[in-house]
């Protein structure tokens, strides 16, 4: 999307990937860069357990927020 994507960021799936059994918003972790703009991403389960790892491309993938980034919003 629009956000810069770095090692360890927690990001979601962009689009469903049928072909991996990932579905859009399917929550995973950038374990490494491989390339500008192509990602590492470990998908694992509430133990831990490691059931999908792949590479992505940056606009694959949504950054997640878990803090008071500072941005105003446009009001609808």
């Amino acid at each position: 999307m629009n956000d810069i994507v770095r090692l360890l960021d927690v990001v979601a799936l962009a689009d469903d990937m049928p072909e991996q059994n990932l579905v859009r918003g399917q929550v995973g972790t950038v374990v490494e860069e491989l390339a500008p703009e192509t990602f590492l991403v470990e998908f694992s389960d509430d133990l831990g357990k490691t059931y999908a790892m792949l590479p992505l491309k940056a606009p694959q993938l949504i950054v997640l927020h878990f803090e008071d980034t500072g941005l105003q919003l446009a009001s609808v």
